[in-house]
């Protein structure tokens, strides 16, 4: 075999048997990706489609898309850290906590509203530094970090509403409007249109970079017809949506913040350096890697991501009061990252986990509600639906460590 046929780019040649054969290498090793969650989604939405008519009607899925924003956005946190093979047990107390700082400097003082949010965001990153400090320059165990971090915070918070105990937003301005925005149908559709196109065409400048670098790419086929599932599963939300009161504002948001962690995750410095770490941290030290810093901006990234979540959380409420950021919040969202495919023991995952993972959980939820399931009966469910998830992650690691 001659030098430019070892060179070549597989998939090139021969791009449906490259194909297969990625995907059972992958298989192989353990990654199964996003298939199990895409496939108890299915399972899911038939089941309690046939037990209640309701439950993929557009007026239940509108429900659904408002209901999953802000604990979906509190696990997309979750998910930085847990990439580190980190936790953050805090990420619900800093929401709530953080929604207070807002509606307090919002509703008592007087401040702009994007004041007041800008100022809920800066605590939030300083607490996150201050867990990441105290995680490095301590070495700490995240654990107990964050631990302290969610007594203390909840403290503080409950401290900051005061005998008062509830403050409410108004609900014809400010934060509380986000919940209450849908798109117009024209600007849904453009956002459709952006969104496919900008996947098929970020597909297409990967795939030249790679063939100019001789590395094995995907048919250009593949990346289209990628692109086109895509564009179909957003036509198809946008239709259902549309026939109800529009796309939600809180919709976009949350998955504005899901593709925007996804491409940092992909395609920065950064991103890289949390796989390393999460993936080896004493190699990723070795090889040059700031690890302490790298811990340090998970655990930012994380409070802010809570933070955003708590102020979503808020804007439905048009309220915050003792139980924000409190009762199943912080274990939903910390279920939804690892329904979703991201690895417990660090670096695998992808930031869509936090997405798919949240679909599952309030999915479920939803149904039960339609159906006037006990909350007993829903915990039980989802206890079960963490415990395979994890199983399958253990299983999947071990496959991974057997083919090294």
């Amino acid at each position: 075999m001659t030098e430019v046929a070892m060179k070549r780019p597989v998939w090139q040649g021969n791009p449906m048997r490259g194909l297969t054969d990625s995907a059972v290498d992958r298989l192989r090793r353990g990654e199964v990706g996003s298939l199990p969650v895409a496939v108890g989604l299915v399972i899911i939405a038939i089941v309690f489609h046939r037990l209640n008519a309701h439950f993929l009607s557009p007026e239940n899925l509108t429900n659904l898309a408002l209901q999953m924003a802000a604990t979906g956005t509190i696990a997309l946190g979750i998910v930085l850290v847990l990439l580190l093979g980190e936790i953050d047990l805090s990420a619900g107390s800093v929401s709530g906590l953080t929604a207070v700082v807002m509606t307090q400097l919002y509703v008592h003082h007087g401040w702009h509203p994007l004041l007041a949010v800008l100022a809920a965001l800066a605590v939030g990153a300083a607490i996150g530094a201050l867990h990441g400090l105290m995680r490095t320059a301590l070495s700490m165990p995240s654990f107990v970090v964050t631990l302290a971090g969610l007594i203390a915070w909840q403290g503080l918070m409950l401290y900051l509403l005061g005998k008062e105990g509830t403050v409410n937003l108004p609900f014809d301005r400010g934060i509380a409007k986000i919940s209450d925005t849908w798109l117009a149908p024209w600007q849904a559709w453009l956002l459709v249109l952006l969104l496919a196109g900008g996947h098929l065409t970020a597909g297409l400048v990967t795939r030249r970079q790679r063939v100019r670098a001789e590395l094995n790419v995907p048919a250009a086929g593949w990346i289209a017809a990628r692109s086109g599932g895509l564009a179909v599963l957003l036509v198809a939300t946008v239709l259902v949506l549309d026939s109800d009161r529009g796309v939600p504002l809180t919709l976009v948001v949350f998955g504005g913040l899901v593709v925007a962690v996804d491409l940092v995750l992909r395609r920065t410095v950064f991103g890289r350096r949390v796989y390393a770490v999460g993936g080896n941290a004493e190699a990723a030290r070795r090889a040059g890697m700031n690890v302490d810093r790298v811990r340090i901006a998970a655990f930012i990234g994380c409070s802010v991501l809570a933070t955003v979540g708590g102020l979503l959380a808020a804007s439905r409420l048009v309220a915050v009061n003792q139980s924000s950021g409190g009762s199943d919040i912080l274990l939903n969202a910390i279920a939804a990252a690892v329904i979703g495919g991201t690895s417990l023991f660090g670096g695998r995952g992808r930031a869509y986990a936090a997405l798919l993972g949240i679909l599952v959980i309030q999915s479920i939820t939803n149904g039960m509600l339609l159906l006037n399931v006990d909350s007993s009966i829903r915990f039980m469910v989802t206890g079960t639906v963490l415990a395979v998830s994890v199983a399958i992650d253990s299983v999947a690691r071990r496959g991974a460590e057997g083919t090294r």
